[in-house]
């Protein structure tokens, strides 16, 4: 082949490539809007808030209990609107995402899954959960001017998975969607996706692969490994291990204690941190390094900034 055969082939296949993206771009948005309805249709269970104004933490409860806190379709979309209120919570620091009644979360609810098992229903379901996921981890970083690098959407505070009794299947995937992971002396993660003849799909799979590295992240899907707190501390994916069990009233207690140093400070200067962080890690090193002197000058100058300066003694 000539080299100019060579070039239009290229050009070719890049204009076929920009185009099925193009597509599948305009699919992706309808798609999860067209699954909306269907997921409200199997109800159950909630999604709960609680902003704590004096301390900045908020308390994210999965609540089924009668279902081990599986996610029926209703609280898909709950915890959407929970993610979206937290996003514009300018005064919050963090989020504590909990199962009520000593239980974390069993996935999803057996009911609604099988009514969506088409693969069609079944991979907009998939995006839904994936993008609120994804939102949940990230923090607020739109893009405000054709000058600034493109931005993601999400949350700015600092996330903490308080796993009590088993998180499985989904709920295990739910607890790579925070920044932390804490756990009770008996807690349990297990994804247990291979058993269901499934693989993760709310990109746990991902995430998990971003914490304890792709032989763990291998070890746990191919294995379905159950996680206990010494087997999770030991490979990274458990940050610490809280001197209670499952169900004892206090395991929440211990996981404010835990985080309390973490958010020690203003809210602007702690979601300043998230960002700075989020953009190390998702963004290439140009971009990251224009976000990190963009989000810089938020606070440079700031009230939290003079404070500090004049509480310093001068140098010696």
């Amino acid at each position: 082949m000539s080299v100019c055969g060579a070039a239009r082939c290229r050009g070719a296949v890049r204009s076929i490539l920009q185009q099925n993206r193009a597509v599948c771009s305009h699919t992706s948005g309808s798609a999860v809007e067209g699954i909306r309805e269907k997921l409200q249709a199997f109800s159950g269970g909630s999604v709960e808030l609680q902003k704590q104004r004096d301390s900045g933490v908020a308390l994210l409860t999965l609540n089924n209990p009668a279902r081990m806190n599986a996610f029926s379709g209703s609280m898909m979309l709950e915890l959407e609107q929970r993610v979206r209120e937290l996003e514009t919570w300018t005064e919050g620091k963090a989020v504590i995402v909990q199962g009520a009644a000593g239980t974390f979360c069993s996935g999803s609810d057996l009911n609604a899954v099988r009514a969506i098992a088409n693969p069609h229903d079944g991979m907009k379901m998939c995006e839904f959960m994936q993008n609120t996921l994804t939102r949940l981890l990230r923090l607020v970083f739109l893009k405000k001017s054709r000058s600034e690098p493109s931005r993601h959407q999400g949350l700015p505070l600092i996330s903490v998975a308080l796993v009590e009794g088993r998180a499985l299947g989904g709920g295990a995937e739910l607890t790579t969607a925070c920044d932390f992971r804490l756990m009770t002396s008996d807690g349990v993660i297990q994804f247990v996706h291979k058993h269901m003849g499934l693989v993760p799909g709310w990109g746990g799979a991902a995430r998990l692969v971003r914490i304890v590295g792709s032989q763990n992240a291998l070890k746990l899907l191919s294995g379905a490994k159950k996680v206990d707190p010494d087997f999770g501390k030991q490979m990274g994916l458990v940050d610490e291990v809280l001197h209670c069990s499952s169900g004892e009233g206090n395991a929440l207690a211990h996981a404010e204690q835990w985080l309390s140093p973490f958010i020690k400070g203003p809210a602007p200067v702690i979601q300043a941190v998230k960002r700075v962080v989020v953009s190390g890690r998702e963004l290439p090193l140009a971009e990251a390094l224009q976000t990190e002197r963009s989000v810089f000058g938020t606070v440079w100058g700031g009230p939290a900034n003079l404070k500090a300066l004049a509480l310093k003694p001068k140098h010696k």
